[in-house]
C-alpha cells in the first residue's frame, strides 16, 4: 500500500478511551473516593498507563485503608465488572471510520492497550483485518510501549503516529519526539486535558472525526520539519461528537 505522508508510516491507536470507551476512570475514582480518598491528578499520574502490578501499589496508597497492592488490583477488577454491568463497553463514535481514513492515507495501523488480547477480540476482532502485524500489542509488560511498538513495525520512533487518552503517554512520546494526538476522556472528574496542556501536547481532539485529514497532514508536516513539540502550546480543535 502506497503511503501519502513524508514521515508518518505508522498510526498506533490506544483501546480504551479511544477506540473504545473510557471505562477505567470512573471505577478508578469510585475505588478512591469509595474508601475516604482524595482523587487527584497525582492519582491518575501514577495509576493511567501503568503495568497493573503498579497501579494496584498506588490505588492502595491513594486510600487511608490498610491494602496490599494485589487487594487493590483485585478489588479494582470486581468494581470494575459491576460498573460495566450497567455501562457496558461501546465502541467510540467515528472510531472504525478513523482506521479506515488512515488506512487509505496509507499508514500501517495498530491497536494497543494494557488488557491481553482477548478483550480485542471480543470488542475489535470483527474488524480485526483493519489492523497490521499483531493486529492488538498488549503493553502491560512495557508501558507505555511507544518504543517497543515501533520495533515491532520496524519503523523510527518519530514515524508512529499514536493517539492515546493518558498524558503519560504524551510525555513519553514527547521524551522520544514522537507525534501524538491527545483525545482525554469527557469523565468529568478527569485531570487528563489539563495534564497533556501541561505536557505540551499542541493537538488534543474531543471527538474522533477530528482527527481529519488536514489534522494528519499538519502533524506529517510537523514531524518531517521536527517541530511536533515545538512551537506554540496546543490549540484544541472543536468537538465534532459527544463522547460516549
Amino acid at each position: 500500500m502506497a503511503h501519502s505522508f513524508s514521515r508518518l508510516r505508522l498510526a498506533a491507536l490506544n483501546i480504551d478511551g479511544v477506540l473504545l470507551n473510557d471505562t477505567f476512570s470512573p471505577v478508578i475514582h469510585g475505588f478512591v473516593v469509595g474508601r475516604g480518598g482524595v482523587y487527584t491528578a497525582e492519582t491518575e499520574r501514577t495509576v493511567f498507563s501503568q503495568p497493573q502490578h503498579i497501579a494496584g501499589r498506588n490505588m492502595a496508597a491513594a486510600v487511608p485503608q490498610e491494602l496490599s497492592g494485589e487487594e487493590a488490583l483485585a478489588a479494582y477488577f470486581r468494581e470494575r465488572d459491576a460498573y460495566l454491568a450497567e455501562h457496558p463497553v461501546t465502541l467510540m463514535p467515528g472510531a472504525i471510520e478513523l482506521v479506515r481514513r488512515l488506512r487509505a492515507l496509507g499508514l500501517r495501523t495498530v491497536c494497543y492497550g494494557g488488557l491481553r488480547a482477548p478483550h480485542f477480540d471480543q470488542f475489535l476482532g470483527r474488524w480485526a483485518e483493519l489492523f497490521d502485524g499483531p493486529r492488538y500489542v498488549c503493553t502491560n509488560d512495557f508501558r507505555p510501549g511507544i518504543r517497543e511498538i515501533a520495533e515491532i513495525f520496524g519503523v523510527e520512533p518519530g514515524e508512529a503516529l499514536f493517539v492515546d487518552d493518558v498524558a503519560r503517554v504524551a510525555e513519553a512520546a514527547r521524551e522520544l519526539d514522537v507525534p501524538f494526538i491527545g483525545r482525554p476522556s469527557g469523565f468529568v472528574h478527569s485531570f487528563q486535558r489539563r495534564l497533556m496542556r501541561e505536557a505540551g501536547v499542541r493537538h488534543v481532539v474531543d471527538a474522533l472525526d477530528s482527527i481529519d485529514v488536514p489534522l494528519l497532514r499538519t502533524v506529517d508536516a510537523e514531524a518531517a520539519r521536527g517541530t511536533v513539540w515545538g512551537g506554540p502550546s496546543a490549540s484544541l480543535r472543536p468537538a465534532l461528537a459527544v463522547d460516549a
